[in-house]
C-alpha cells in the first residue's frame, strides 16, 4: 500500500470505519433476532419502507433526516450514528498506535467485533456463537503469523475462557444462580486468542471494575438490588479495548513496580 500523509490516513482510516460502523448496525440489529445480514435490503423498521442510498450515508445521513424517516417520520435511534462515529474513533485510534502493517488488519477487525459484541450484551444480553466463536478461530490463525504469537494467543484461549469458567461454575454452585453465561467464557477467550494471554487477565480486571463500580452505582442510586444483572459481556469489550490500545504499556508499568 502507497503510504499516505498522516491527514489523508487518518480520513481514510475513519471512512473505513464509518462504512463498517453502518454495517455493524446490521449486524446488531439482525443476529440477535436470526435474521440474514444481506436480505432483505436496510429499510425502516417502522414502515418498511426502503432507505435510499444517500440518507444511508454514515453520519450525515441521520442528520440531514433530522433522525427521523423520510417516509413515515419515525424516529431513528441516535445509537446508529453512535455506533458508526464510534467505529470510526476506535479505528483511527488503532492506526494511530499501529501504523500500516499486517497487525493492524487484524485489531481493526477485534474492535468491529468488539463493537457489535458491545451493543447486542447492552441490548439482548446475549453474545452471539458467530462473532465469539469466529473470532477465537481468527484470533488462533492470525497468530501464527502475527503478535501475539501461537503460544501467547491459545494459552489466552485457555487462560481466557477458563479463568472465567470456573469463576461461573464456582458462583453457580455456591449461589445456585447464574451469574455469567457461557457467552461471556468464550468472549474473553476470543480476547485471549487476538491478544494474547496477559491482555485477556487485563481485560478481565478492567471489565470487573468497570462493573463492579456501575452496578455499586446503580444500588447506591436506588435502581437496582443484589440481585442486579449487568450485561457483563459490554464491560469485556471496552475492558479488551483498554486491553488492546494501552495494554502493553500497562502490564510493562505492573512488572516494573515487582521487586
Amino acid at each position: 500500500m502507497i503510504p499516505l500523509p498522516p491527514a489523508a490516513g487518518a480520513v481514510f482510516v475513519a471512512a473505513l470505519g464509518l462504512a463498517i460502523g453502518s454495517f455493524l448496525n446490521v449486524v446488531i440489529h439482525r443476529l440477535p433476532r436470526g435474521l440474514s445480514l444481506a436480505f432483505p435490503p436496510s429499510h425502516c423498521p417502522a414502515c418498511r419502507t426502503p432507505i435510499r442510498w444517500y440518507d444511508n450515508v454514515p453520519v450525515l445521513g441521520w442528520i440531514a433526516l433530522g433522525g427521523r424517516c423520510r417516509a413515515c417520520r419515525a424516529a431513528i435511534p441516535v445509537k446508529y450514528p453512535l455506533v458508526e462515529a464510534a467505529t470510526a474513533a476506535v479505528f483511527v485510534l488503532l492506526w494511530w498506535q499501529l501504523g500500516w502493517q499486517p497487525l493492524l488488519a487484524v485489531r481493526l477487525a477485534f474492535a468491529a467485533a468488539l463493537v457489535a459484541l458491545f451493543m447486542i450484551d447492552l441490548e439482548h444480553q446475549i453474545l452471539p456463537n458467530p462473532i465469539t466463536l469466529g473470532g477465537i478461530v481468527s484470533g488462533v490463525a492470525a497468530s501464527v503469523f502475527l503478535p501475539p504469537g501461537l503460544v501467547s494467543s491459545l494459552l489466552g484461549v485457555a487462560v481466557g475462557g477458563g479463568l472465567l469458567w470456573i469463576v461461573a461454575e464456582g458462583y453457580f454452585r455456591w449461589r445456585g444462580i447464574e451469574g455469567l453465561g457461557m457467552g461471556d467464557v468464550k468472549m474473553l477467550a476470543m480476547v485471549g486468542a487476538v491478544l494474547g494471554w496477559p491482555a485477556a487477565l487485563l481485560t478481565l480486571v478492567f471489565g470487573s471494575i468497570a462493573g463492579a463500580l456501575l452496578g455499586v452505582a446503580l444500588i447506591a442510586a436506588r435502581r437496582g438490588t443484589m440481585q442486579l444483572k449487568l450485561p457483563f459481556g459490554t464491560f469485556l469489550a471496552v475492558g479488551a479495548l483498554v486491553a488492546a490500545v494501552w495494554g502493553e504499556p500497562i502490564i510493562a508499568w505492573y512488572l516494573g513496580l515487582q521487586p
